[in-house]
C-alpha cells in the first residue's frame, strides 16, 4: 500500500454488487478488501486476485477478526467502508416468525452497524472516511411481501442519518446508495428465504403468493426495468471520490420515480399505487 493509495472495506462481495464494486475499485487504483460470508467464496476471490477475508454479519467475533487483520495490513488505517453485505427475506408480516425477522435484522442491520461503529473510531483517528450504505428504493417505501427487508432498510436509513448528524465536523461523510432492481442474484436468493420461512399452504395470502412468484419471475426473465450492477457501482465511486459527496444516490428510473410520487402523492394515492407492487 503506498502512501496515497487509499483502502476501502466491501461488504458480501461473493456476487453482484459487492463483487462488481470490489472489481471497479480495484481497477480505480483503491485497495481493496473483498470480504465475504462463505470460506469458499473466499477462495475464488482470493484466486483472482482479489485480498480477501471471511466476514460474517452474522457473527461479532466474525466482524472484530475480519476488520482487525485488514488493520494490521493497513497500519491501522481504513479510508473507506461499503456496507454491501445483505439479504431480502419476503412475506407477509402476519407469516413471519420472530426469528426470520430477527435474523433479517441481524444481518442487514445489527452486523451492518457493529461494522460501521468499529470503523468510525478508525476514521476519527485518521481526520475522515468515508461510509456507504446500500440502501434501497425500499428504504423510503413500502411494498407488500417485502416488510421484513423494508423494515430493515428503514431502519438502515435512520441509523445512517443519525450518525451522519452525530458526526457532523468530523471529516466522516455519510452516503446512502438507494437501488430499484438490479440483475444480481438477490432475488433468486430472496425466493430461496421465501420458500424456506413461510409456509405457503396455510397462509391466507397463498393466492396472493402464487400470483406474486409468477410475477417476479417474469419481471427477473424480461429484466426491461433492471440495470446491471455497474450502474450502483457508478453512485458508488461517486460517493467515495467526489470532494462533496451527497447523502442519497438514486440508481434506476423506479428509484427516481418513487421519490416524486412521494411528495405529490396523497397518502391514499400512493398507497394504491404500492399495493400493485
Amino acid at each position: 500500500m503506498t502512501a496515497t493509495q487509499k483502502s476501502v472495506l466491501i461488504t458480501g462481495c461473493s456476487t453482484g454488487i459487492g463483487y462488481h464494486a470490489a472489481r471497479i475499485l480495484l481497477g480505480r487504483g483503491w485497495r481493496v478488501f473483498a470480504t465475504a460470508r462463505r470460506p469458499e467464496d473466499v477462495e475464488r476471490l482470493r484466486g483472482e486476485g482479489f485480498e480477501t477475508f471471511c466476514l460474517d454479519l452474522d457473527c461479532n467475533d466474525s466482524i472484530h477478526g475480519a476488520l482487525a487483520l485488514i488493520l494490521s495490513l493497513t497500519q491501522g488505517r481504513l479510508d473507506a467502508l461499503f456496507n454491501n453485505g445483505a439479504y431480502g427475506q419476503p412475506g407477509a408480516m402476519e407469516d413471519l416468525s420472530r426469528e426470520a425477522l430477527r435474523q433479517q435484522f441481524e444481518t442487514n442491520v445489527f452486523g451492518t452497524h457493529e461494522l460501521t461503529r468499529l470503523v468510525v473510531p478508525v476514521m476519527r483517528r485518521q481526520g475522515g472516511g468515508r461510509i456507504v450504505q446500500n440502501s434501497s428504493i425500499l428504504g423510503f417505501v413500502a411494498l407488500p411481501y417485502r416488510g421484513a427487508y423494508v423494515a430493515s432498510k428503514f431502519a438502515l436509513e435512520g441509523l445512517t442519518q443519525a450518525m451522519r448528524l452525530e458526526l457532523r465536523g468530523s471529516g466522516i461523510h455519510f452516503s446512502l446508495i438507494q437501488p430499484g432492481s438490479i440483475n444480481t442474484p438477490f432475488r433468486n436468493n430472496a425466493r430461496k428465504a421465501f420458500l424456506k420461512n413461510i409456509s405457503v399452504e396455510v397462509s391466507p395470502h397463498k393466492n396472493n403468493y402464487g400470483r406474486w412468484l409468477d410475477e417476479r419471475e417474469k419481471n427477473l426473465s424480461e429484466g426491461w426495468f433492471s440495470l446491471p450492477p455497474e450502474a450502483v457501482v457508478k453512485k458508488v465511486v461517486h460517493a467515495l471520490e467526489s470532494p462533496r459527496p451527497r447523502l442519497r444516490y438514486g440508481v434506476t428510473v423506479t428509484t427516481h420515480v418513487a421519490v416524486v410520487l412521494r411528495r405529490v402523492l396523497t397518502v391514499r394515492m400512493l398507497d394504491w399505487f404500492l399495493a400493485r407492487g
